[in-house]
């Protein structure tokens, strides 16, 4: 840690930083202040970062996990939606040349023109993301197939467990299958409430996913490939002759699709693997080619 400059982990500190700022966390962004150095190391070491990486933070807040990542010498470039906060940064971590604050919403941002990323060149991110807002963000990371290398967040407990489920599990699902074909998703840590002011009711965890060159699986229609996975897990209990019918799928083509594919009707959504998926997929659209 740089000399003379606070830790704005420390929970004096941060208390300092919110009452001089009078500032209070906005339930309606749902804001959780981070006041746990171990958990701040946690998440910079699952980063993996050296200098001269770029890395991109999601939600800053008051510049906590920013400042455990500017420390590494990485170049950060954090987006900050809250209008209040960036001034509220430039103080903060004003000891710091290595960081820039772009206000915004992260799901609005260009975000390759934001980092100015030169060809060819990667990135990693690291984010405590708001709980009611984690799978949109995500997914609208890995669906714009971005050069990412490493995705470190921090999300509700329940959100890492259902990421890295696997095929079989109560918690195995649609955000399953879809985190684990873009990347390879690991449970770094849990963390608990009290690592936090205001404290959340619920625990959290740091999910680190390592994005993969190539996805897991290789269908030939991708989004045949994901509306299928999103009618098999729509209604849970129903066997996948009839679930797939929310994919717009007729009784019929379901029972030729999953006779194709070498899979029994009575079987449910959660007991597909990823290239299971794949494998129907083809075979619908294969059938539906014919059709045509």
């Amino acid at each position: 840690m740089n000399a003379g400059i606070p830790v704005i982990a420390d929970p004096k500190v941060t208390r300092h930083i919110l009452n001089a700022f009078r500032l209070r966390a906005s339930k309606r962004l749902g804001q959780n202040f981070l006041i746990d150095v171990g958990v701040v190391r946690g998440i910079v070491e699952a980063a993996e970062l050296a200098p001269g990486d770029t890395v991109l933070e999601i939600g800053p807040g008051i510049g906590t996990l920013t400042q455990g990542l500017a420390e590494t010498g990485a170049r950060v470039v954090a987006v900050e939606i809250d209008k209040k906060l960036p001034r509220v940064l430039a103080e903060t971590l004003k000891g710091y040349d290595n960081v820039t604050i772009v206000p915004g919403d992260i799901l609005k941002l260009n975000i390759p023109e934001i980092l100015g990323l030169k060809e060819g060149e990667r990135f990693k991110v690291a984010a405590n993301l708001p709980y009611y807002i984690t799978t949109p963000i995500i997914m609208t990371l890995l669906e714009q197939r971005l050069p990412i290398e490493r995705l470190v967040t921090m999300v509700q407990k329940e959100v890492a467990v259902r990421m890295t489920a696997r095929p079989g599990s109560k918690d195995y699902g649609a955000l399953s299958i879809a985190v684990q074909y873009f990347t390879e998703p690991r449970i770094v840590m849990d963390v608990p409430p009290r690592a936090f002011m205001p404290a959340p009711e619920v625990t959290s965890a740091v999910v680190a996913c390592r994005v993969r060159e190539t996805p897991a699986a290789a269908p030939a229609d991708e989004k045949l490939f994901f509306r299928l996975i999103r009618a098999a897990f729509g209604q849970r209990r129903k066997m996948l002759l009839n679930a797939l019918t929310g994919a717009g799928l007729t009784k019929e083509m379901s029972r030729a699709g999953l006779s194709a594919a070498g899979i029994a009707e009575n079987t449910r959504g959660e007991q597909l693997s990823l290239a299971d998926f794949a494998r129907l997929s083809d075979a619908v659209g294969d059938l539906e080619m014919r059709e045509a």
